[in-house]
């Protein structure tokens, strides 16, 4: 059959239009990787995502959080004025000298932790500078050679101090190797006891595993390492006493344990002997006063052991964690214990962590104004001030 001229353009415009019709509306059914559609065959139903499985509990969310210890806009409804700040103000101003992870009495990390601070207060690119320097002393040191207690006191302010100033929207290329630096301390090699920090914060149960878990838990938190910090999370609940967490640490003497054939770092609640309350008790620090005993010694290694465990709690509780709330708010009946028991309320380096508690559980135990700061970690009484 001949058609005419005009009826074969009719012909070929439908033949187009059905063919961009066709284009523009695939036959339904699920995508492919790619975005390509797939048949479905008739009769059967669609098939459905597979159901993913829920995350572990409790689960960090980094994204949510907005600084490792505290943000630049919560400083920023801080007063600066008062005897806290004045205080922080005259420690940012000295020289902090050259920082030493390997010296487990040098506070040049909490000099330059004041500096930090100052700066996310106030904006001032003098201080700003000389945190960066320091920083920048940190990520060239040579190969680690102390031990792993001066290393756990160390860091951890010195990588909240790099989170304070923004290291990373500042000098990108020192937050490399600041980042590369920080992340091999994690298993540097350390020197008399644990062979790295690590292995010390899994393995003692007193003030030496707390402080290598807080740094652990600050270098994990700005590294973003969702994997370690869980890992930290993990173990800091063993220690305050969930052994089905983890139940990995070496103890010493077991006469403060509650049961000395489960011992934990914290004793559970209700836990008496003789008579008398030994609920809320760090057993492998208050054994350096020696056995059970009544009235119970006034033993420090308690609150030093306490500075590394509240660290990794705000740590842990920015990056979505409720830490103070586990193993019945442990850290608080550790506090009330010393308290009321021992009637040992902590002084000197130590006063810094009262305002923490008082923040985090909405006591009131006594605060020093100012007071001191402590081996990794101060001024809290401007921070964290209620």
């Amino acid at each position: 059959m001949a058609f005419t001229p005009p009826f074969r353009a009719l012909l070929a415009w439908l033949v187009l239009s059905a063919v961009i019709a066709c284009s523009e509306n695939p036959p339904a059914g699920p995508s492919d990787p790619e975005g390509r559609a797939e048949p479905v065959s008739a009769g059967q139903p669609s098939p459905q995502p597979s159901p993913q499985p829920s995350p572990p509990q409790p689960s960090p969310n980094p994204s949510a959080r907005r600084g490792i210890w505290i943000s630049r806009e919560e400083l920023s409804r801080i007063p600066e004025s008062g005897p806290s700040w004045l205080a922080l103000e005259q420690a940012a101003a000295r020289s902090c000298g050259r920082p030493d992870l390997s010296n487990q009495k040098d506070d040049a990390n909490i000099c330059v932790l004041a500096k930090a601070l100052v700066f996310a207060r106030t904006g001032d690119e003098g201080r700003r500078a000389e945190v960066t320097e320091a920083l920048r002393a940190v990520a060239a040191g040579r190969s680690y050679g102390g031990r792993a207690l001066a290393l756990g006191r160390e860091l951890a302010a010195y990588v909240i101090s790099a989170d304070l100033i923004d290291l990373a929207g500042r000098d990108p290329s020192l937050d490399a190797s600041f980042r590369s630096a920080i992340a091999g301390l994690l298993t540097a090699r350390t020197s008399g006891g644990p062979k790295n920090l690590v292995e010390c914060h899994e393995e003692r149960p007193n003030n030496w595993g707390t402080h290598c878990g807080a740094s652990r838990a600050a270098v994990a938190a700005y590294l973003d390492d969702a994997a370690q910090l869980e890992r930290v999370a993990t173990v800091f609940r063993g220690w305050l006493g969930d052994r089905d967490a983890y139940a990995g640490f070496k103890y010493g003497d077991l006469s403060w344990q509650c049961d000395p054939a489960s011992p934990v770092g914290v004793n559970p609640p209700g836990c008496a002997r003789g008579g008398h309350s030994i609920d809320g008790v760090l057993p492998d620090d208050q054994r350096r006063g020696g056995g059970f005993t009544w009235p119970p010694p006034r033993e420090n290694y308690v609150y030093e052991a306490l500075q590394g465990a509240l660290v990794q709690a705000v740590i842990l509780q920015r990056a979505g964690y409720d830490a103070f709330a586990w193993q019945d708010s442990a850290l608080l009946r550790a506090f009330r214990w010393l308290h009321e028991q021992a009637r040992f309320p902590p002084s000197g380096d130590d006063g810094w962590q009262v305002p923490l508690v008082n923040a985090f559980y909405g006591t009131s135990f006594p605060e020093p104004r100012p007071s001191r700061p402590g081996k990794n970690m101060g001024f809290t009484d401007f921070t964290h001030a209620r």
